[in-house]
């Protein structure tokens, strides 16, 4: 890959979705060793959970996985629309929030759907686990693996790797 491509990964309080979601990614990146190719992060929306651990339920899912979750919540700021290559949203609200956010028309074109990364599942968006039970973690675990997989494969298609 020519340059490194950076990803930051949102949902609305950043301790559900877009944690889970970096953490994923970057088990991901690890494993095909391109961290010197692949940087990623996660924000939120909302600064309501700033500096607090992933909700612990999303922590014992991903866990279970062998994902470990360590990121501390932050809000999205005008900074990371100039810092990161993709800025990818996991549903439609917080998609529009951050094309409202997005300084610039170059800009908002960093602004994704993670849904549009999605290869096995059908879904439009991330659903939030907060207000639900274990098959809803269970679930956005399901997807966010999923799109995950999607988006490196077009990262790396579009970018190959140096060898």
């Amino acid at each position: 890959m020519k340059k490194k491509t950076k990803i930051l990964f949102v949902c609305l309080g950043n301790i559900c979705r877009s944690p889970a979601a970096e953490g994923i990614m970057q088990k991901l990146v690890n494993k095909e060793n391109l961290d010197n190719n692949i940087s990623v992060d996660s924000a939120g929306i909302l600064n309501y959970h700033e500096g607090e651990l992933p909700d612990r339920r999303m922590r014992n899912h991903a866990e279970k996985r062998g994902y470990n979750l360590t990121s501390h919540s932050r809000p999205v700021q005008i900074a990371d629309f100039y810092q990161f290559d993709l800025i990818i949203a996991m549903d439609d609200s917080n998609f529009d929030n951050l094309l409202e956010m997005a300084p610039d028309l170059e800009t908002k074109q960093k602004v994704h759907r993670m849904a549009e990364y999605l290869q096995r599942y059908m879904n439009d968006y991330i659903p939030d686990p907060y207000y639900s039970g274990a098959d809803g973690f269970e679930l956005v675990l399901d997807l966010l693996e999923d799109a995950c997989s999607g988006l490196l494969k077009e990262i790396k298609t579009a970018s190959p790797p140096d060898n």
